[in-house]
């Protein structure tokens, strides 16, 4: 029986890549946006795997974003202190663009109703994800999160799952684990007896070998549990 349910922040409750987009493409009003998001996102995945890799710190990995950038965009070689002042804004610009999906209170209200321990697993700096948490006007619900900066490990491995669950006095089989990356998040889980929901919100077919319920939005998630 479920008992709890946590779920993933950047891309399940708040829309990150929008806030991204918006805030990167505020940035350069006059380079083509299509190009300029994709290629911002490009880089932003490979900062954060080297930051979940210990290869870089919080700074650092939002650094060498804009560091490698600034050249495709024909701006030259960046020191460290002018990547430092252009981040102060974008910072700025990605924070004021932080939103909930538009189902996630709603979705969160009902499950709360119903008793469900709820939560959050998150890879990333405990203290912005928290800000992102009380920016999102979420906190009351979720009133407890994981976060890899300090939970020692960081998905998809075992540990962080674990610390979890032990957090919200439930048993590993006894929750489940909502994320909008397949492997990270909903096959993740698939070591520590959480049950895994993949959110798909791509719109694409879902692939003939799913092993992991998958949802297109959050709203059908209370039903889902309901059967369960």
């Amino acid at each position: 029986m479920i008992t709890a349910v946590l779920f993933d922040l950047d891309g399940t409750l708040l829309d990150h890549e929008g806030a991204a987009g918006e805030a990167i493409v505020r940035s350069f009003p006059d380079v083509d946006e299509a190009w300029l998001v994709r290629r911002w996102y490009e880089l932003t995945e490979e900062a954060v795997d080297r930051y979940l890799a210990g290869e870089l710190d919080l700074v650092a990995q939002r650094r060498v974003r804009i560091l490698a950038l600034a050249p495709e965009l024909g701006l030259g070689d960046w020191d460290d202190a002018r990547a430092d002042a252009w981040l102060a804004r974008y910072v700025a610009l990605y924070e004021a663009a932080w939103r909930p999906f538009p189902e996630v209170r709603g979705v969160l209200d009902v499950l709360a109703a119903r008793g469900l321990r709820l939560g959050v697993i998150t890879n990333g700096d405990a203290s912005q994800q928290r800000a992102k948490i009380e920016a999102l006007g979420l906190a009351d619900v979720l009133p407890y999160v994981v976060a890899s900066s300090e939970a020692g490990s960081s998905k998809p491995a075992a540990g962080i799952f674990r610390t979890a669950c032990a957090g919200l006095g439930v048993r590993p089989d006894e929750a489940a684990y909502v994320g909008d990356r397949l492997v990270t998040d909903a096959q993740g889980t698939a070591s520590t007896g959480l049950a895994g929901i993949w959110l798909d919100r791509s719109g694409d077919p879902a692939p003939e070998d799913l092993t992991v319920p998958r949802i297109t939005t959050l709203e059908t998630l209370p039903r889902l549990l309901g059967e369960r």
